[in-house]
């Protein structure tokens, strides 16, 4: 089955540049597409620089849906927003006072690669940090997902006005010109070996080889794959209930599942039911005393609205649409017109049968 590459090298432009990471494509780009999966064949696509982080996010979705292996080489470098206090990957466009609306969320990372089958998604990392971003990560692990396997570093602030280079992830492309791709772990130790005297040990070593034995998750995507929607649902189904009896209906177990069914919705087609999920879990969250800006919150929200607008039947539409615009008042998002959309689209379809 043919493997699919993500290549993502993003820093923003001016000043608040740390790392030259588009300067690794090129590099990257003269490997073969089958080396960079470790798959006979292989999709690649690339994103230099991109401006807007939704449009990530659709590239980063579309990687995540595909059958196969998937392999995503992010360079770049991490910065906090300002209020939450969260990783963000930078962008073209981001500054210290924009993190939030113009650089990519770490956590949209983890959500959309989440229900990859185990053992088929690999990140391979090389970031730079911000002071502040350093500080937080000394207390906080960089959550890739619990199925993903992810090797590479995180680097440290460099000199004041200078601007590093993405020394990890070139001898990773280095190696992999030579025509053979050993196994990621492999690859990650001889790429670490050839930078050893650079990083001189000052960088965190990223290295999480994924999914455990006995995963609900990985029996849930294998019935995904076979199409067997009605099981995985079941299957899942069976995990929230136990979650609810043991943790409650409003913990993070039981939520937990709830999500996952709404991504199984969705993969069944059933985008009503999807939306419909999404935006019980939200509410929920927000009952639970969670902020409107909370990132699962916006998720939720984020999610729900996406699928609504995937449902074709006209009266199930309205229905969804007016609890989705009540939603979208509380939790407006970082996109900016949410509301907005919801309103107008639901004025259109009063005037459908």
């Amino acid at each position: 089955m043919p493997g699919t590459v993500l290549l993502l090298a993003a820093s923003p432009v001016g000043r608040g540049r740390l790392v030259d990471a588009a300067s690794v494509l090129p590099v990257l780009a003269a490997v073969p597409p089958a080396v960079l999966s470790g798959a006979d064949t292989a999709n690649v696509v690339e994103l230099a620089d991109p401006l807007e982080p939704q449009a990530v996010l659709t590239r980063l979705r579309a990687a995540a849906a595909a059958p196969g292996p998937l392999t995503v080489y992010v360079t770049g470098q991490l910065q906090l927003d300002r209020r939450q206090r969260l990783p963000h990957l930078a962008l073209a466009r981001t500054t210290a006072a924009t993190v939030r609306y113009t650089a990519l969320p770490w956590h949209w990372i983890r959500e959309e690669l989440r229900l990859r089958p185990a053992g088929t998604t690999t990140l391979l990392l090389d970031l730079h940090a911000d002071a502040e971003s350093w500080e937080w990560l000394r207390a906080h692990p960089l959550d890739c997902g619990r199925n993903n396997a992810v090797y590479g570093r995180v680097a440290p602030p460099p000199a004041r006005r200078a601007v590093a280079q993405p020394a990890y992830m070139k001898a990773l492309a280095t190696i992999l010109r030579s025509g053979f791709r050993p196994p990621p772990d492999q690859l990650h130790q001889q790429a670490r070996a050839r930078t050893a005297p650079e990083s001189a040990g000052a960088d965190l070593v990223l290295t999480t080889p994924g999914p455990a034995p006995g995963d609900p998750h990985a029996a849930i995507s294998a019935a995904v794959r076979a199409g067997r929607h009605g099981d995985a649902d079941a299957l899942a189904a069976r995990h929230e209930q136990t979650a609810v009896q043991v943790h409650g209906p409003g913990s993070e177990e039981a939520l937990h599942w709830a999500e996952v069914r709404a991504d199984l919705a969705m993969f069944a087609g059933d985008a009503a039911r999807s939306c419909r999920t999404w935006m019980a879990v939200a509410s929920a969250r927000l009952a639970a005393g969670q902020t409107p800006d909370a990132p699962a919150v916006e998720s939720a929200v984020d999610r729900a609205h996406h699928q609504w607008g995937q449902v074709k039947d006209a009266a199930a539409a309205r229905r969804l649409g007016q609890e989705l615009a009540g939603l979208r008042g509380r939790v407006p998002g970082r996109r900016e017109g949410a509301l907005d959309h919801v309103r107008r689209q639901l004025s259109q379809l009063q005037t459908q049968d």
